[in-house]
């Protein structure tokens, strides 16, 4: 009954076996065996290497995210403009206007081949302090120059009425006042053209649309009209050749490279306004393990003119960003192919390639013994 039982189980059996005096080895065939091993080999390296690989998907939704603020990093170079002579400014939809803003921003000194001036500027910062300290020794003895009612206390000079007349959000006229006259007939210092600079750090702005821009002159507003002044120059004066270091919305992307970092745009006259029209497109990226971050993508359009007084179009004289934040957003999820997923692959690939192998060394086989069969035929005849 048992031996009954272990005949008829062995019938199931889809692997016979045959007797090894009934195999025949072929030269054909143990070049498709070498062939076909190679072919598994190469195919089992590059599955190998996808299974450790991390892919990452990309799906669009609508933007229904409330984050309030962005954060803008950026780092801008100009070779042939002194920092003291270059303001960064931004307003946005919402009415908010930021003039000369100088938190989270940090301005390095570059003479006029791009090399950094370290000991220059702290002998700057020495002698801005040396005269801090003199000046209150001989504050008593100078005499009290006007503010003009923007503020109390004494105006000394005209960036000082500038300031007060900017926070007080007034018209401010550099002609009506004494103190900008006086340094206006002074004998112009070229000190502006005899260095560059180095502009980096970030701008917190509501998460609107909206404009930055890093321009020469003091800013301020006359009637609600950005205005810059760069007395004692003129717009003609200044060249703002300049480097885009890097421009990033939020925190950048591993991997990703911003459209304009590392652009370099000439200007091969004064006073040329470059205008960067910037789409924003809020981006979610999901890591392999879970965590989660907001960033930003963006795409640029870009676009120059001169302003010069002389027979130009209005504006100011710099580099202007603005920005407009896209109603969709894009979210990135990383993911890894399972173990299982892995296994069934290359189970498909030995047995895929062994089959086919099968196939072409039997397709051989037959048509070399069909071949002599004909030979042999040839000579009995």
């Amino acid at each position: 009954m048992i031996k009954n039982l272990g005949t008829a189980f062995k019938t199931i059996d889809a692997y016979p076996k045959t007797l090894e005096d009934f195999t025949i080895r072929t030269a054909t065939g143990a070049m498709v065996t070498v062939f076909s091993s190679i072919i598994m080999a190469f195919l089992f390296v590059i599955e190998f290497r996808d299974f450790l690989s991390i892919n990452v998907s990309e799906q669009l939704y609508v933007d229904t995210t409330r984050i309030p603020n962005m954060k803008i990093n950026f780092d801008v170079t100009f070779p042939t403009i002194s920092c003291s002579y270059l303001s960064v400014d931004a307003v946005d939809s919402s009415g908010e206007q930021q003039f000369g803003v100088e938190h989270n921003i940090f301005k390095q000194r570059l003479n006029l081949l791009g090399e950094p001036l370290q000991a220059a500027e702290l002998e700057e910062i020495n002698k801005t302090h040396n005269k801090t300290e003199t000046s209150t020794e001989e504050s008593a003895s100078k005499p009290c120059n006007s503010c003009y009612g923007a503020k109390e206390g004494c105006c000394e000079t005209c960036a000082e009425v500038r300031e007060a007349y900017r926070q007080k959000n007034w018209a401010f006229r550099p002609e009506e006042f004494e103190q900008c006259r006086n340094e206006k007939n002074l004998t112009r210092d070229y000190s502006a053209f005899k260095e560059g600079c180095k502009l980096y750090g970030y701008l917190e702005v509501n998460r609107v649309s909206g404009s930055f821009h890093i321009a020469p002159g003091k800013s301020y507003a006359i009637n609600h009209v950005h205005v810059h002044d760069v007395q004692p120059y003129s717009s003609e004066d200044f060249n703002v050749t300049h480097h885009i270091n890097s421009l990033s919305f939020g925190t950048s992307l591993i991997g990703k490279e911003n459209p304009l970092d590392g652009f370099l745009t000439t200007a091969d006259k004064g006073a040329m306004m470059f205008q960067y029209y910037i789409k924003v497109v809020p981006t979610w990226y999901v890591k392999l393990d879970g965590e989660e971050f907001h960033t930003n993508q963006y795409s640029v359009t870009r676009h120059q003119k001169v302003v010069s007084s002389y027979g130009g179009e209005s504006g100011v004289p710099g580099v202007f960003f603005t920005y407009e934040m896209s109603p969709l957003q894009i979210s990135y999820k990383e993911s890894k192919r399972s173990i299982g997923h892995f296994a069934t692959d290359v189970c498909t690939i030995i047995g895929g390639v062994f089959t086919v192998a099968g196939i072409i060394d039997s397709l051989l086989y037959r048509s070399s013994k069909l071949l002599q069969q004909k030979l042999q035929l040839g000579k009995a005849t």
